[in-house]
């Protein structure tokens, strides 16, 4: 094995070598025992301008073959959400295109897909302009032949000065919603423009208003993803919901043991963190449907290391460690993203979840991953 310098957090330099941990073999279908989606990247052309006001331009080829890559490890794919940048960087023209191309892949396999409201000008916006927006984007991917996720809308965020303006607007778009639906609530940590959604600064008061929306419009509502990083409010979350209404996991720091669950139930997962761990966590998805629980967290627990590290505040920011880790992986040719946003981590950083990535056993190819991080050292002055 390589033995190479990697960079520390005090400003020094450490050897490591890469342990070269075999990684989980493929599971050949679907997890059965839970439902599990993993929020896709998006693969920037490397030779396109990194200017947002020119709009983003992607390598479709190997953007729609990372989804390929999902689909084999056995895992769903959740199609334009906030790990595909947007909001930060995916112009709504391109996420058109790439919910489209999307459906057209698919082929009956599992896929949820966005719904916001994105395409709306900055600034504040009428009641009426946000349902529109959303109800534009919900026709859209439910064309596409996606389950929508209604995700939280920074407009709505911004024009709302109560919780009643939030059921009013949800409920005019889920009365006149003619398929199931999944809602999602990003919690400010990933997006600090939606502090405060549905009417309360605080988490569970804002918990409490949700789970009243859901039992008012539970006929429509098929599911809730919760992104606010407790697992004690998931919980009492999840317990909360009416039947029928399941609640899937948004969270990257205690995945492993929401989706066990207890006695009184479990989430479903709809995860960011499962685009750079999918073949260990479409694996440790088939262990559980074995009823070897043991065996599910063996290799799903140590990623958690490694998810905390590429969600870390401002939480934001973690495309860039699912990107890298794509690189990495050899999933992408470069290290590039859409507006630039490679540069929103530092090299320590990245040199820290080559190390856990490594100890995760997420790495395909150890000597691959050392030989692409050797020009990013060599670029950022590290020999």
């Amino acid at each position: 094995m390589t033995l190479i310098a990697l960079p520390t957090a005090d400003g020094g330099l450490a050897d490591w070598t890469p342990r070269g941990a075999e990684t989980p073999a493929k599971p050949a279908a679907p997890p059965s025992s839970r439902i599990a989606y993993a929020a896709a990247h998006v693969v920037a052309d490397p030779l396109a301008p990194a200017d947002p006001e020119e709009g983003a331009v992607l390598d479709w080829e190997t953007t729609l073959a990372f989804r390929e890559h999902l689909w084999s490890c056995g895992l769903g794919v959740a199609e334009a959400m906030d790990t595909a940048q947007r909001g930060m960087g995916l112009d709504w023209a391109t996420t058109k295109d790439l919910i489209r191309r999307t459906g057209a892949l698919a082929a009956g396999r599992p896929w949820v897909a966005g719904v916001g409201t994105d395409q709306l000008p900055a600034g504040d916006a009428a009641a009426e302009s946000i349902v529109d927006a959303w109800r534009e984007q919900l026709d859209l991917v439910g064309e596409a032949g996606a389950i929508p996720v209604v995700m939280a809308s920074r407009a709505l965020a911004a024009s709302a000065s109560g919780p009643e303006d939030y059921h009013a607007a949800y409920g005019k778009l889920l009365s006149g919603a003619d398929r199931p639906v999944l809602l999602h609530w990003l919690g400010e940590q990933f997006d600090p423009a939606l502090a405060g959604y549905w009417g309360h600064r605080d988490v569970r008061d804002a918990a409490r208003e949700l789970g009243r929306l859901c039992a008012d419009h539970a006929g429509v509502i098929a599911g809730v993803k919760v992104s606010v990083l407790d697992a004690s409010i998931e919980t009492e979350f999840r317990r909360a919901l009416p039947e029928g209404v399941a609640c899937y996991t948004g969270d990257d720091f205690n995945y492993p043991e929401l989706i066990a669950g207890d006695d009184q139930g479990h989430s479903e997962a709809l995860l960011g963190i499962f685009d750079a761990v999918a073949q260990v966590a479409g694996a440790a998805l088939a262990r559980l449907d074995e009823g070897d629980t043991a065996g599910f967290h063996d290799l799903l627990d140590p990623t958690v290391a490694l998810s905390r590290a590429i969600f870390r505040a401002p939480t934001r920011n973690y495309k860039t460690g699912v990107v890298f880790l794509a690189y990495l992986n050899g999933h992408q040719n470069h290290f590039r993203m859409v507006a630039g946003r490679e540069s929103a981590r530092s090299i320590t950083h990245l040199a820290e979840l080559l190390r856990l990535a490594d100890a995760a056993g997420v790495l395909a190819d150890p000597e691959l991953a050392v030989a692409r991080i050797r020009p990013l050292l060599a670029a950022a002055g590290v020999s």
